[in-house]
């Protein structure tokens, strides 16, 4: 018994023991929703010493342990966590302690991080180059700066890649001011007013189909500063030089959100190419977009291949360019847009060359020297009405051209002395229509208008008794006339349908084009009694062309982020009718085509991706390439055909990888292209000393192309410097009929470019680019080959010692290497120095332009069994004072 009462003694002690020292209790904020991860300490009342913690977990209870030997009455127990007010209670009893913990916000002190380094800030599928980071004080409009920004170049007739890839359109402010014709911007807008250059990928500016349709275009927009946005801005410039020489740039712009303008006049005469600012610069897509294949200009005064030099080098020009380009923005997101010009010049040519064509047993041989005078008109209006909202999107654009020109030519080939007069007139409209709508069931109407007309008078004279032994029978004649049109009539239509899912959009379109055309020709001869006939009885056409194509299409879009894909299945039945009764001709075809497409776009990982395209694609021939008459399509180019319509299959096969690590500027893409077009004909030619003649026969006929790519960029901190690089393989394989002798031929490009774009300091800024190119051509059947080495090095040096003062020095290299020629090596060196006038408040430059006085270029040419070995003259050297002023 004794026993059994001291076990019951202990065991009551024990569990007075153990409650006495077990703390708990909950912890809420003032909603009643509990905390967690709050942080409970038990604590001594004298000294604050922390006894025990622990963690609330996810109902906001908590436990605690009292050591032993601790009194309750000396311990207090406090809750503290981030974004609450921290709150400390005393122990009373065994009661559960709870807690309700009162927000606190807590104002963090600033902090500001400085850095002189470039830095290129992603916001979702935007990069963004800030301009400042990148420009120097001789950087005048922004494409200087573009053209030195990490990951970006630029091609010599101004067409900008961003990581290998061109871009599909220029913003300004967001908005849509220039189409693809973006040089006019690059080459106008001060790059002082551009805050920043954003890259948009996948960039889709229909905001109705915005992660419905995949888009893997790339654009650039240029964000300008707030201060530019509120005034007028133009930064113009008047100069006058030796020899005879003048530069002349007044422009006003307005780069307000609700008004954007770009309103120049420029003229000159030292060479700067106007006309190249007008450029399209993504016509090839849009022509591919509207499924027409226009008429091209079918005469020419003569196959002048243009020097691998910058065309202000050669050129004589006398040009002036009157450019207008203005955006309005209403409201409710419409747009109204007029683009607008006028251009004029008078362009001199003074060249000569040898073109040698190696075949089988013989070569040929065709010496010529002309002088050339080219003057073109060319006038450009387009109106387009835009409305861009998120269910309604509406296009319209109305499009006028009218370029004529003449071309002047005194011609001596292999000896005999040629005048020609070569007079075009092309006059063109097109109006396009389009409009997309989202229902209330999310699904997604389209509805494409476009029609077109155009006509192209040609007339060129040749004389006199050019060749009479083969167009006059040997009798002396004063001219041969040959005259071309081809008006034309297109129209392409169709509805679409659009069901946009969790996953996939599907589409299905179904429309019908019509392509009416007439080519009309005829070589007459012009006798010395100013009497006109016929040159023979097959020297007319007169060709009615009719191309009807009725099409459906289904079309499936995944707009993921990490995958993006497109397939398109478009099935077209195609009727072609042809007819021309000089020569008892008439052929109808009818065709039923599949050409299926895939796009397929992979992010493997956050900056880099995969892109797939397959394309399969039936074409047939034009209007071009089947009349039965000769043209005689410049001064000894003498063609006709002989066979069916040409019917081909292309297919295109690319696959790409883009990098991109924006943290430390490097940029690298590889892409591969191959490309197999097989078709039912071939092209026949007989090659004489005087005459070329060429026939289309009814043999399969087929080619091949690779083209491997690659292209690195990377700034490098430490040295301020940007270093580009790109690695391009190309080989063709073709198969040719000369002289009745079937010539296979192969031909291989390689080339090779590296540049460094620096600035040493606030002082100096250097650049340099090389680029080697290596041609190699050969034939089974012809047992030489022939191989080409050119290599051009390109130098700047800019120092500016203060702000008010400007010097600038650069240089071209030249070098050209063709086994059994002597190599050509040539030099050329720009100087300029700039001086900021305070009181004027305007700039003074003075420019020397070829210094050096370099006066003649000779250069060679390489295309399968042709070498062209051509001189050129030169302007010379051009001293020029300039006046920079701004508004």
């Amino acid at each position: 018994m004794r026993f059994l009462l001291l076990l019951l003694c202990s065991m009551l002690c024990a569990t007075a023991c153990f409650a006495q020292d077990k703390i708990h209790g909950t912890v809420k904020d003032s909603t009643g929703k509990a905390v967690w991860f709050a942080t409970v300490s038990l604590k001594k009342k004298a000294g604050n010493a922390i006894v025990a913690y622990t963690i609330t977990d996810g109902n906001g209870a908590y436990k605690l342990m009292v050591p032993s030997g601790e009194s309750l009455d000396s311990l207090l127990v406090e809750v503290r966590c981030i974004g609450y007010k921290s709150a400390a209670k005393s122990l009373a009893g065994q009661a559960p302690v709870d807690f309700e913990l009162q927000v606190s916000v807590n104002q963090l002190q600033s902090v500001v991080v400085k850095t002189n380094r470039p830095v290129l800030r992603i916001n979702g599928d935007t990069l963004n180059y800030k301009v400042s980071d990148f420009s120097n004080a001789q950087d005048r409009t922004i494409g200087d700066v573009i053209k030195k920004l990490p990951g970006i170049t630029v091609a010599t007739d101004g067409t900008i890649l961003y990581n290998n890839k061109p871009i599909s359109n220029l913003y300004i402010g967001g908005d849509n001011l220039l189409d693809d014709k973006y040089s006019i911007a690059t080459n106008t807008i001060p790059q002082g007013v551009v805050d920043k250059v954003q890259v948009i990928q996948n960039d889709q500016p229909i905001k109705a189909l915005q992660n419905k349709v995949m888009s893997d275009d790339v654009a650039l927009n240029l964000t300008i500063k707030k201060g530019a946005k509120l005034q007028l801005v133009g930064q113009e410039s008047v100069g006058a030089g030796l020899p005879d020489n003048y530069d002349v740039d007044l422009n006003a712009m307005m780069f307000k959100d609700k008004y954007k303008a770009i309103n120049y006049l420029k003229g000159n005469n030292t060479g700067d190419d106007l006309q190249q600012e007008l450029t399209a610069h993504n016509f090839t897509d849009y022509s591919q977009l509207i499924d027409n294949s226009a008429p091209a200009t079918v005469l020419s005064s003569g196959a002048v291949n243009n020097p691998a030099l910058s065309r202000d080098r050669y050129l004589f020009d006398q040009s002036a360019l009157l450019n207008a380009n203005n955006l309005v923005n209403l409201k409710n997101n419409v747009q109204l847009r007029i683009n607008a010009w006028y251009f004029h010049d008078t362009q001199k040519e003074d060249y000569s060359q040898l073109n040698t064509i190696f075949l089988p047993g013989d070569t040929v041989r065709y010496n010529e020297t002309q002088h050339n005078r080219f003057v073109p008109d060319v006038l450009h209006t387009q109106f387009t009405l835009n409305v861009n909202r998120d269910k309604y999107y509406l296009n319209d654009v109305l499009l006028m051209d009218n370029n004529r020109s003449v071309n002047y030519s005194n011609l001596n080939t292999n000896g005999a002395m040629v005048n020609q007069v070569f007079k075009d007139n092309a006059l063109n409209f097109s109006n396009e229509f389009n409009l997309i709508k989202s229902l209330k069931s999310n699904n997604i109407i389209q509805a494409y208008f476009y029609i077109s007309h155009s006509a192209e008078p040609e007339n060129r004279s040749i004389g006199p008794n050019y060749n009479d032994t083969i167009f006059n029978k040997s009798v002396p004649y004063a001219q041969l006339l040959q005259n071309v049109n081809v008006p034309a009539w297109y129209t392409n239509n169709y509805l679409s349908f659009k069901i946009p899912a969790n996953i996939i959009t599907q589409s299905y379109r179904s429309g019908f084009s019509v392509q009416s055309q007439t080519l009309i020709s005829n070589l007459d001869i012009l006798q010395t009694n100013n009497s006109i006939s016929p040159e023979s009885d097959s020297s007319m056409n007169h060709l009615n062309w009719t191309r009807k194509k009725l099409y459906a299409e289904a079309a499936y879009d995944l707009p993921g982020t990490i995958l993006k894909a497109n397939l398109t299945l478009p099935v077209s039945l195609q009727q072609i009718d042809y007819s021309d009764s000089l020569y008892a001709l008439n052929r109808h075809l009818s065709r039923l085509y599949f050409n299926p497409q895939l796009r397929i776009k992979y992010q493997t990982s956050l900056e880099n991706y995969l892109t797939l395209l397959y394309n399969y694609r039936n074409q047939t021939g034009t209007i071009e390439d089947m009349y039965r008459g000769y043209i005689l399509t410049d001064y000894r180019s003498l063609f006709a055909n002989n066979a069916d319509l040409t019917e081909s299959r292309n297919q295109l096969a690319a696959i790409g990888f883009n990098y991109r690590k924006a943290l430390t500027l490097f940029f690298a893409s590889v892409n591969v292209l191959y490309n197999h077009l097989s078709s039912n004909n071939i092209a026949s030619e007989v090659i004489t000393n005087t005459l070329q003649q060429r026939v289309v026969l009814p043999f399969p006929n087929s080619t091949n192309s690779w083209t491997v790519s690659s292209t690195a960029s990377k700034y490098s901190f430490a040295l301020k410097t940007t270093f580009s690089g790109g690695l391009t393989w190309q080989n063709n394989s073709s198969v040719q009929i000369q002289n009745n002798t079937l010539l296979p031929f192969n031909t291989t490009t390689e080339a090779a470019n590296i540049s460094a774009d620096t600035k040493v300091n606030d002082l100096v800024n250097f650049s340099y680019k090389a680029t080697l190119t290596q041609t190699d051509s050969h034939s089974a059947v012809e047992a030489s080959a022939f191989h080409i080495d050119q290599l051009l090095q390109q130098a700047t040096v800019n120092y500016n010692p203060s702000d008010d003062i400007q010097f600038k020095l650069s240089g071209e290299h030249y070098f050209t290497r063709q086994q059994g020629n002597p190599d050509l090596k040539y030099f050329f060196a720009d100087a300029s120095a700039k001086f900021h006038i305070q009181k004027w408040k305007a700039d003074l430059e003075l420019s020397a332009a070829n210094f050096l006085n370099v006066k003649t270029y000779n250069a060679l040419y390489l295309s399968a069994n042709t070498l062209t070995a051509s001189s050129y003259t030169l302007p010379g050297r051009i001293i020029l004072l300039k006046v920079f002023f701004n508004l």
